[in-house]
């Protein structure tokens, strides 16, 4: 089972980085493919109800690989972690196959909830470097993460999020068109409410000089 899922996993770094010559060089040097190795035993042996030692190990795998994964969290077979620097998945995070996760990643919840806080990733989702994914919601399969993106609610299967906070841009291949509430700025508006304002001031400003000017030539 560990040798199967180890091959799906090395089998995901060669098919998604380009720079990736051997299974033996993935194997040995990518960092992503040794902190899921890491946590799989830390999972393994969370389930066992072994929890301090499962957190220990992988307390350790974040020391060496630099990717925080925490040992209940649920990660399928032929995910990819890219580079993986900074890359952080909560304790109810669910990760499916086929997902690749770029580095400054983090699957997190918001708050002190309880329960079910950390976001489910479905397959063949990529999510790229910076993006937090925050929250006990549901990526849709094949979906798409911008770099850097915030997203704090459900996103659709193959949709395309970009931006903070996070919005849809492309839905199935296609331009989502009703963007505009979305793309609103509080302030701009205020600003623009204020200039109307001082236009409007202005005018009356003017009106009535004319009309000092009028009254002191009679």
């Amino acid at each position: 089972m560990f040798f199967a899922r180890l091959r799906k996993d090395i089998a995901a770094a060669k098919r998604n980085d380009p720079a990736a010559r051997t299974k033996f060089e993935i194997w040995l040097t990518y960092s992503g493919v040794h902190a899921l190795s890491w946590h799989r035993l830390a999972n393994r042996l969370f389930r066992m109800h072994f929890k301090l030692l499962a957190r220990t190990i992988s307390q350790w795998a974040k020391f060496r690989t630099g990717i925080e994964i925490h040992p209940a969290a649920k990660i399928a077979a032929g995910v990819f972690i890219d580079h993986g620097s900074g890359v952080v998945i909560g304790e109810t995070a669910e990760v499916e196959e086929g997902v690749v996760i770029y580095q400054g990643v983090t699957l997190g919840g918001t708050g002190k909830q309880t329960g079910k806080r950390h976001p489910t990733i479905r397959k063949n989702v990529t999510i790229s470097c910076g993006a937090k994914v925050l929250g006990g919601f549901t990526v849709g399969e094949g979906a798409k993460i911008g770099a850097g993106a915030v997203v704090l609610k459900e996103v659709p299967p193959y949709a395309t999020v970009v931006g903070v906070p996070g919005r849809i841009v492309r839905l199935g291949g296609e331009k989502v068109q009703d963007l505009l509430p979305e793309k609103e700025d509080p302030m701009l508006k205020e600003l623009c409410a204020l200039r109307e304002r001082v236009y409007a001031l202005e005018e009356r400003l003017g009106t009535r000089d004319e009309e000092d000017k009028g009254d002191k030539a009679e």
